[in-house]
């Protein structure tokens, strides 16, 4: 079986796989191919369906392949995992389960820089 790592935009693209939690600790694992879009779109509840209805917005765990199907094989490997083996690797790499995406999107602001824009 041939497989090729794909290129967008002169970069190797990644496919991510992630686990998002809700306040209440419902847990959602997903994939896609723009991370920084798709969690911003489960934040804002722009997608219909689970993470909507029990609004899952926090990125607790993420991992990053070059192939596609290798992404699929993981995701699909992970939302086969009892519940306790999740948290294990939810709280190896983030034992405090802070919100990886947090700060995402937002503009850095360095100690003593002004507040408003500049041209």
């Amino acid at each position: 079986m041939l497989t090729f790592s794909a290129v967008r935009d002169g970069y190797d693209y990644k496919f991510w796989v992630y686990i998002l939690v809700s306040r209440s600790g419902t847990l959602y694992v997903g994939i896609t191919g723009y991370i920084d879009r798709r969690i911003s779109q489960h934040k804002m509840d722009s997608i219909e369906g689970f993470t909507n209805k029990y609004k899952i917005h926090r990125l607790v765990h993420y991992e990053t392949y070059r192939y596609v199907q290798s992404a699929i094989r993981r995701e699909k490997q992970l939302k086969g995992w009892r519940r306790e083996k999740k948290i294990a690797l939810i709280e190896k790499s983030n034992p405090r389960w802070q919100d990886l995406a947090e700060h995402w999107g937002r503009e850095m602001r360095f100690r003593g820089q002004p507040l408003e824009r500049t041209p």
